[in-house]
């Protein structure tokens, strides 16, 4: 009898054991993320765009159950500090990275130890453009030539009848720089989305349309056989005193009827000029209407006051949020694919609303 119970015991003992085996499985597996921890480096970290960033990235790792560490440098010229910064995730062995990269070829052999290392990098806001095949899985940020759109389609209903009315007219742009990825493309977004709707505009038509300013941009027609000349302005240098001088040169022209700041800099350099003029523009028709890109507060007053018809921002929540879902679900070893984080139109009508409010950043 002893013996009987024994086997018994040892038996049972025996399959209690694989059950529990079999239900601790299930259960990691369930939880998916449980004890999962994700690394984010960004571009910066006191900047509000960044904090907003962080706000989103902090929900998605509550929902998921995993832990995030969140970190970047003191400003976005940062490259040592950020490297300094990434070096010391990937040696954490965190089960995923979300990177915003300030400089990728300065972080090629780090991004290479991560990808050796198995650690899946998510990039996001600006990404990391030209990382080693393979080491980035997936990117969250704004589709910035679709933003430059929304401004030109914005721009475009404030001005068709103006247009239509004119022998000529010209719409001015203030970029930057034309070599970042995200600012080119805003500028080139914008340029695409007027050239289709003026050229679509029968008052206007195809071969119409000049575009001039800077050789990466412009095209064949010539400013004396169209009817709307758009002309992009870069500074030599990326100071305010630079930036004034360029949106001046645009704003100073008869036949401007709008201008466009494809970034912050470029719309701070627009309101700066204009303060030097005594006012040009403004949402009436004796304006010249302006349109910006980001939301520091000169650009926010400008859209509270009417200078500014309106001005689109990114959605720096959403951008940290899907980061780190796209981080957990990499981490997971499931496929994950690129999103756009989408961007809003703010104008005096909505600006003070909750939703846009969530989303500004100075």
């Amino acid at each position: 009898m002893k013996k009987i119970t024994l086997g018994l015991v040892t038996g049972l003992s025996l399959l209690l054991l694989a059950g529990c085996g079999e239900g601790s499985s299930g259960t990691e597996k369930d939880s998916g993320s449980k004890d999962m921890t994700i690394e984010v480096v960004a571009k910066g970290f006191q900047h509000d765009f960044w904090k907003a960033v962080q706000k989103g990235a902090k929900q998605a790792a509550e929902e998921n159950g995993a832990k995030m560490n969140f970190v970047g440098p003191k400003d976005e010229t940062a490259v040592a500090e950020q490297l300094e910064m990434l070096n010391n995730a990937i040696n954490k062995n965190p089960d995923a990275i979300a990177l915003a990269a300030l400089d990728t070829n300065a972080e090629l052999d780090a991004i290479q130890q991560a990808k050796d290392k198995e650690i899946p990098i998510i990039g996001f806001d600006s990404g990391v453009p030209d990382a080693p095949e393979g080491s980035v899985k997936a990117t969250a940020s704004t589709d910035n030539s679709k933003a430059g759109g929304v401004a030109a389609e914005h721009m475009y209903e404030a001005l068709k009848d103006r247009l239509a009315s004119a022998n000529e007219s010209r719409i001015g742009i203030v970029s930057q720089e034309v070599n970042s990825l995200s600012i080119s493309q805003r500028t080139s977004g914008f340029i695409d989305k007027m050239v289709e709707l003026l050229e679509a505009d029968t008052n206007i038509g195809k071969g119409k349309v000049a575009i001039t300013g800077h050789d990466k941009f412009k095209n064949d027609i010539k400013e004396k056989d169209a009817k709307v000349v758009i002309e992009l302005r870069v500074p030599a240098e990326v100071t305010d005193a630079a930036g004034k001088t360029e949106a001046q040169a645009l704003l100073e022209k008869s036949d401007i009827v709008g201008i466009y700041g494809s970034n912050e800099y470029g719309a701070k350099s627009i309101i700066n000029a204009d303060d030097g003029l005594g006012g040009r523009i403004g949402v009436s028709d004796d304006k010249v209407i302006a349109v910006g890109f980001d939301s520091g507060k000169l650009q926010q007053d400008a859209v509270r006051n009417e200078r500014f018809l309106g001005s689109v921002t990114q959605n720096p929540v959403k951008i940290g949020y899907e980061a780190v879902s796209l981080a957990v679900k990499a981490a997971k070893g499931e496929d994950v694919e690129d999103i756009d984080t989408g961007v809003e139109w703010y104008s005096k009508e909505n600006i003070d609303n909750e939703d846009i409010q969530a989303l500004l950043y100075e």
